[in-house]
């Protein structure tokens, strides 16, 4: 996810001016240096409080969810087809690229995705329990390729076979446990006929194919690696070897025998690179501004030749990395200046773009099509969210009502430039605004330059929020993820996060005495790490899903099938291990414990609201559960909600509207912000059933516990 970067407060009304004049856009570019992140900083802050005041919105607007899930352009650009949510069902549209009627092919599916064959003949739809082949162009003999899941595990390596099928890969074990699992790489056609391409007793992870349909290219999990490895005369030759913290996927074939690789096998920072058959690399792009790992690749849909490359860990940015698709390019940032751009090309005689904008100040998503012959930009979706309550179409928050995100970095006392996301209302003093630390889960995870909700929420609620991306972050680089060294406890991860904050603080960004930590699972964790060793700085907190015990999770969480792997590649002990987090490493999970917040109650001394899931296979009840009688016990000001059919990733619609209700009166009694509207009937009897510990500072809704700090 580079503007020249105003002087400070040189001319403050000219700046003014000139955000106002651009107010669709959502992101300013990052400076490079110390005294450009202040000069920068304070000229966004000046910027957003000469600005109008926004209205208050209301709380349901904040959790409207899109109505087209995803569309696609055919290879040759001339039809469309998307995916539409209709309440509980799923329909499949199709129409032409240049206008038309749209047509719809299926009222009624299961499909988490579609895709074009590479013949345009065919609409692929992928489900949880098979691949669906649905003709688009009269022919007959749509039906099932594959099923999905099942005890061979059987799952989908590629959708994008010429000329119409996919790859697909099974493991399969021998009845004698002590017998390594075969694992099989099919290519089903568009009839369901499969043809068995490898085996192999190392897990198959990607493959790629040459003209012929010929196995050209293998990815294989080699115990805590993945090998790459050229297929020649029927031969494999290894070429390459990833490792947990130099990460590399097969992209596409390069036309010379080579490989396309997303990769950091060169280099800090993951970019397009290529890898030739004799094994030599090139970095064919990587971020100009060397803060940022490759995020979007756009392939030629028919030579399947890297055109475009993007980064979004901190300003959305494309670059062309063919020379036909530069002025294309150009046109299009002027058309959509500042967004955040995926494009899909067609390649037909009279082929249309199709162009995916977002941005961090802009609820949903706008699809428009784009012609590269004339460069004439149409609206294609504008769409039009639903309400995830009444499965109704909802009328969507106005841009200019939402709040700009800004990229912040910041040098950490040990001299590591750090970055992170800040977010203020319009018409306030920042100085003397209430400033909530939004913590990311993971924490191998990021906050990039999108929409969210809780800083949306929180700033139009008059809260300043800022998004740390402490290290171990993912987004920018090998060494920026690698640099927590196992230091997960109150130590060097939080200390980013405290030292941002005062940063903030210190150059005038929220008040003192009024900031608040909040988070989910390892956002959780830092907000009980915060309250618990720096009381001084937090004085409230809102934690959902939180480890109490980041070594008991690092451990509970190895042993559990549902949570072993990390992207589908590396298992979960070899990444522990490559971060220095080994569970069997007794010392380091010693130190751990020593330092957590189960380890450390008697200091916990901020009111804090816990939010937990019963079912969550990441974060398991019982020590949640455990922490708050323990807190109870010690007479502190705590609460917690527990949802007993919730997983990690939180509830449902009814569920996520009464976390953003708790977590708004929580900081408007503790850090005296809007007071939050009152809960609807639906919302405050799920409070009232799943509230089962009310600290004096509970929220109030009918059926609660109250304030007497019962536990139900």
């Amino acid at each position: 996810m580079t503007t020249a970067h105003a002087r400070a407060y040189l001319a403050p009304l000219l700046v003014i001016a000139m955000l106002c004049a651009a107010a669709a856009a959502s992101l300013i570019a990052l400076p490079v240096s110390a005294s450009e992140d202040v000069t920068s900083l304070r000229t966004f802050v000046a910027a957003q409080a000469g600005l109008p005041a926004t209205p208050s919105i209301p709380r349901s607007a904040f959790l409207q969810q899109p109505s087209i899930v995803e569309v696609r352009l055919s290879p040759d650009g001339s039809q469309l087809a998307w995916l539409r949510e209709r309440g509980a069902r799923r329909e499949v549209w199709m129409r032409t690229a240049n206008g038309g009627t749209p047509t719809r092919l299926l009222s009624d599916t299961s499909a988490l995705s579609l895709d074009w064959s590479r013949d345009g003949r065919w609409l692929l739809l992928q489900t949880p329990t098979e691949v669906f082949a649905l003709a688009t162009a009269g022919q007959a003999d749509s039906g099932v390729l594959t099923t999905l899941g099942g005890p061979s595990r059987r799952q989908v390596l590629s959708l994008d076979v010429a000329p119409a099928g996919l790859l697909v890969v099974e493991e399969h074990r021998d009845v004698d446990a002590a017998t390594p699992s075969q694992w099989q790489l099919w290519r089903v056609d568009a009839r369901g006929q499969r043809t068995r391409l490898h085996q192999d007793h190392r897990r198959i992870i990607a493959a790629l194919l040459d003209g012929d349909g010929q196995l050209a290219w293998l990815q294989l999990l080699e115990g805590g690696t993945v090998g790459i490895h050229r297929v020649h005369k029927g031969q494999l030759q290894r070429l390459a070897q990833c490792t947990p913290t130099r990460r590399c996927s097969l992209l596409a074939r390069a036309p010379d025998g080579g490989v396309w690789l997303r990769s950091q096998l060169e280099g800090d920072l993951a970019g397009l690179q290529r890898l030739d058959g004799d094994g030599r690399l090139h970095t064919v792009h990587a971020d100009p501004a060397g803060v940022a790992d490759l995020g979007p690749v756009t392939l030629d849909p028919v030579t399947r030749q890297p055109l475009l490359v993007g980064y979004r860990s901190v300003v959305p940015s494309l670059h062309a990395v063919a020379p036909d698709a530069a002025p294309q390019l150009d046109a299009l940032r002027q058309a959509l200046p500042d967004r955040d751009l995926d494009l899909q090309v067609g390649r037909g005689a009279h082929a249309r773009w199709l162009v995916r904008e977002r941005g961090a100040s802009m609820q949903g998503t706008r699809w428009h099509m784009y012609d590269p012959g004339t460069h004439a930009l149409a609206l294609l979706f504008d769409d039009a969210p639903v309400d995830p309550r009444s499965a109704k179409p909802a009328e969507r928050i106005d841009d200019r009502q939402l709040a700009r995100t800004f990229p912040v970095s910041w040098l950490a006392s040990d001299g590591m430039r750090l970055h992170g996301f800040l977010t203020l209302p319009t018409g306030r003093p920042a100085a003397s605004l209430p400033l909530v630390v939004n913590v990311h889960g993971g924490p191998w995870n990021h906050f990039g330059p999108e929409f969210r909700t809780i800083p949306q929420l929180l700033a139009n609620r008059g809260y300043a929020v800022f998004e740390p991306n402490f290290r171990a972050s993912t987004g920018h680089g090998r060494r920026y993820v690698v640099a927590a060294d196992g230091d997960f406890g109150n130590g060097r991860v939080q200390q980013d996060i405290v030292e941002g904050t005062r940063w903030l603080l210190d150059h005038g960004i929220g008040d003192r005495q009024r900031v608040g930590i909040v988070g989910a699972s390892f956002g959780g964790y830092s907000t009980l790490l915060g309250l618990t060793f720096q009381p001084d700085l937090f004085k409230v907190g809102v934690a959902a899903v939180p480890p109490p015990d980041f070594a008991w999770v690092l451990r509970w969480i190895a042993r559990n099938p549902e949570a072993m792997e990390i992207g589908s590649v590396i298992s979960m002990e070899d990444w522990l291990r490559a971060m220095q987090l080994d569970p069997a490493d007794a010392g380091a999970m010693a130190r751990l414990h020593a330092q957590s917040p189960l380890a450390n109650v008697a200091r916990m001394d901020r009111p804090l609201l816990m939010i937990a899931g019963g079912s969550d296979q990441r974060v398991g009840i019982a020590g949640v559960i455990e922490y708050a009688a323990r807190l109870k016990l010690a007479g502190k000001d705590a609460s917690l909600l527990v949802d007993a059919q919730a997983g990690h990733a939180g509830g449902d619609a009814v569920a996520r509207e009464a976390y953003l209700y708790l977590l708004e009166s929580m900081l408007h009694t503790h850090l005296h912000g809007a007071a939050p509207a009152p809960p609807d009937t639906a919302v405050a009897d799920y409070v009232g059933r799943n509230l089962r510990l009310a600290g004096p500072s509970a929220p109030q809704v009918a059926g609660n516990p109250g304030p007497t700090g019962q536990a139900r």
